[in-house]
């Protein structure tokens, strides 16, 4: 596995140095801490943190900072630290374990951070978001650090990084060909979870098409306009990770060896690719807006023109009878009063009966 230092700066020292410092500290760190481990963390830890070790070709899964305290401190081991739901207490001593930066350990914490890669202390720290859908897009924020010996990742329940494809088969195969590797697993798996939650989507949108020229209404403009606000929440993850998936195959890492940076070019590919189906379903909500919003008025303009041809019907109804009203029509039309009144009214509604038929053949009602 590649150890060469990334880019050189007046105040980043170099992986080696980070990593010797940071190992330092943290041997200092466990030399005062062995054995003070409260109870409470002890077991929160054996709960929530799993330790896949891998040296010489063994395999071993183990939990609890015991555990981690000596996996650490075999100098030609790798491992895979996997933390769930933890604590910041928790957070800040598998931090000390590891030798990792406070900054890390607080980036960790808060949990609220973008998608971004950034290099302290010798550790590539990753902020990777994984979404699901469940009838509207979840979003969860993994955290990852990337250390010459080891892989550390965190995360909520809600998502297992062990369903990756890569990793059905066991753990052992990846992490013996390094955690730069393993971390490849990892984020192959993230990314080609988005694939399903794009076609829900894209499904959501032909059904809403469908909708509004169908049946235009509150409900459907309202599911219209959740649909958009989910996609500007994806746009929020997607877009930057897009690039740290790009930073991952031009930078010159630490720790990632250079036969598998081809690796983490694939997954920019399938970045690339998505980015590519967001901005179409961007472009199809927006065009469904303009649909929903040009039948409403087409609508509008075809209750116009009923109501124009029921007022054309009743307008001239009332003016015959109007006028009929008059002195009573000359006694309705010299024919006497009662045969005279039947003639005019039944010539009044013949009259408004071939209107109608009329204007419905016309579409006008």
């Amino acid at each position: 596995m590649a150890t060469e230092p990334g880019p050189a700066g007046p105040s980043r020292p170099s992986p080696s140095e980070g990593a010797a410092a940071g190992g330092a500290d943290a041997a200092a760190a466990r030399a005062s801490t062995a054995g003070t481990v409260p109870p409470e963390l002890a077991r929160e830890a054996e709960a929530s943190l799993r330790i896949e070790h891998w040296r010489d070709g063994e395999h071993r899964t183990m939990a609890g900072l015991d555990a981690l305290r000596h996996a650490v401190g075999e100098s030609t081991a790798r491992h895979w630290v996997d933390l769930v739901d933890p604590s910041p207490d928790l957070v800040a001593a598998v931090a000390t374990e590891l030798g990792l930066h406070p900054l890390i350990a607080e980036d960790i914490v808060e949990r609220n951070q973008r998608p971004k890669l950034e290099l302290t202390d010798g550790f590539a720290h990753l902020v990777v978001f994984a979404v699901a859908w469940e009838r509207e897009l979840l979003v969860e924020e993994i955290d990852i650090v990337l250390g010459s010996r080891f892989l550390l990742t965190v995360h909520t329940r809600y998502w297992d990084p062990r369903r990756a494809e890569h990793l059905r088969d066991g753990v052992a195969a990846v992490l013996g060909r390094g955690t730069d590797y393993l971390l490849w697993a990892i984020l192959d798996h993230v990314v080609d979870a988005y694939y399903p939650v794009f076609d829900r989507i894209e499904d959501v949108i032909d059904d809403l098409e469908d909708r509004i020229v169908s049946r235009p209404g509150r409900d459907t403009l309202d599911q219209l306009f959740s649909l958009k606000r989910q996609l500007v929440d994806l746009r929020h993850v997607s877009s930057p990770q897009r690039e740290v998936f790009n930073q991952l195959t031009n930078r010159a890492l630490p720790f990632v060896a250079p036969e598998h940076v081809v690796y983490f070019r694939d997954v920019y590919d399938h970045a690339v690719h998505l980015s590519d189906e967001y901005d179409s379903f961007r472009e199809l909500v927006t065009a469904a807006l303009d649909v929903y919003l040009s039948t409403v008025n087409n609508n509008l303009s075809l209750i116009m023109k009923r109501l124009t041809g029921i007022t054309v019907i009743l307008a001239g109804i009332g003016a015959f009878a109007g006028i009929f009203g008059m002195s009573e029509a000359g006694a309705a039309f010299a024919l006497g009063e009662a045969p005279g009144f039947w003639i005019v009214t039944i010539g009044i509604v013949a009259l408004a009966v071939l209107i109608a038929v009329v204007l419905r053949r016309s579409e006008w009602i």
